[in-house]
């Protein structure tokens, strides 16, 4: 797991090795913007869409946004409420879209 901070969000980088790390440690990170990069050797089952969701749930309720980068996947098979973006620069973009959606009260 690879954990880098900017003024704005952290960013985390997790492989399929690191994802128990991730799991385990996620309320460390809950106080900042995520953005979690996931690699492409991880596999997105239901059990972590669950705990994508509890996440954007959890983090929407305090004023913060999530987003998964993960290139390669159909996001048809996601629910709408989790933010999952190909590139790091469209997740940032989505952080950037979710402070205007809060500064205008939605």
């Amino acid at each position: 797991m690879k954990i880098q901070k900017t003024d704005n969000y952290t960013l985390i980088s997790i492989n399929k090795d690191s994802f128990l790390d991730f799991q385990g440690s996620i309320n460390e990170f809950k106080s900042n913007h995520l953005i979690l990069e996931v690699s492409e050797n991880l596999n997105i089952d239901e059990e972590k869409k669950m705990l994508f969701l509890n996440i954007t749930t959890e983090c929407k309720s305090n004023g913060i946004s999530f987003v998964v980068i993960k290139s390669g996947i159909n996001i048809d098979d996601f629910p709408e409420i989790l933010n999952i973006v190909p590139t790091l620069q469209e997740a940032e973009d989505i952080l950037e879209m979710e402070a205007i959606e809060r500064d205008l009260g939605f």
